[in-house]
C-alpha cells in the first residue's frame, strides 16, 4: 500500500453498541494508519451527531442496535456525506446478509468471526480502493446477477414451512403453531429444523433479522 495513503490522516467512525468491539477496532485502525482520527458512537444518535460535525471518511457499522437495525441508518448516511465509506462489521452471517447490504449501498461486508489479516484487508481495501469484497460476497454478487434479482433466501423455503415461519415470526409458540396449521408438535418442531438448516441460522432472532430485511 502506498506510504502517502498510509499516513494520512483519515477519519473513522467506529459504531457498535459494544465498547470491547469499539476499542479493538480503533486499535487495528491505528495500527493500519497511524495518524487516523477516530470516534466512537454507542448507538444512532452518536453517529448522526458525528456525521452532522465532522467530515467522515469511512464508518465502520455493526448492523444490530438497540433502537433496530443500521439499514435504516444507511439512506442519512448518504444524504449527509455521500463520500463517506460504508464497512458493516457484523456477527450476522455474511451468506444471508451481505447482499442486502451492498444493494443497499455499502462498501464492504465483514463478519466478526473473520481473522485479523481479512479485517485489515478490508480496511485497506475500503480506504484506498473504495470497496472490499470477500471471496464469499464475490460469488453471492456473481450468482445474483446471474439470475437477474437479488437472492431472497426466504424464497427457498416450501410454502408450509413459509407458513410456519411466518407464525414463529409473529411469536406464536410451537402448541399455537400447532393448533392454527392443525399439525402436530412434532411436525412444528421438524419443520423449524428444517427452517433454520435451509436459512443457515441458528435461532428466531436471525429469522426475524431476515423477515425484516426481505419484507416476506
Amino acid at each position: 500500500m502506498n506510504n502517502d495513503i498510509v499516513m494520512q490522516a483519515w477519519r473513522f467512525i467506529i459504531a457498535d453498541d459494544h465498547m470491547v468491539v469499539r476499542q479493538g477496532m480503533a486499535m487495528l485502525v491505528k495500527e493500519i494508519f497511524p495518524n487516523a482520527i477516530i470516534w466512537q458512537a454507542e448507538n444512532f444518535t452518536r453517529v448522526r451527531e458525528l456525521l452532522k460535525r465532522e467530515n467522515i471518511d469511512v464508518l465502520i457499522l455493526d448492523v444490530s442496535f438497540p433502537e433496530g437495525n443500521s439499514l435504516s441508518l444507511l439512506a442519512e448516511v448518504r444524504q449527509n456525506q455521500p463520500d463517506c465509506k460504508i464497512m458493516i462489521f457484523s456477527a450476522l452471517e455474511e451468506e444471508v446478509h451481505a447482499l442486502h447490504f451492498y444493494n443497499a449501498g455499502v462498501q464492504a461486508y465483514i463478519n466478526k468471526l473473520s481473522d485479523e489479516e481479512q479485517i485489515r484487508k478490508a480496511l485497506v481495501a475500503v480506504v484506498s480502493d473504495g470497496r472490499y469484497l470477500s471471496q464469499l460476497s464475490k460469488e453471492l454478487l456473481f450468482q445474483s446477477y446471474a439470475e437477474k434479482k437479488v437472492m431472497n433466501p426466504i424464497r427457498h423455503l416450501s410454502e408450509r414451512e413459509l407458513e410456519v415461519a411466518r407464525l414463529m415470526v409473529k411469536g406464536f409458540g410451537n402448541l399455537e403453531i400447532s393448533n392454527a396449521l392443525q399439525l402436530q408438535k412434532t411436525t412444528i418442531s421438524t419443520y423449524k429444523k428444517r427452517i433454520y438448516e435451509k436459512l443457515q441460522i441458528e435461532h428466531l432472532a436471525a429469522l426475524i433479522e431476515l423477515f425484516t430485511h426481505y419484507h416476506e
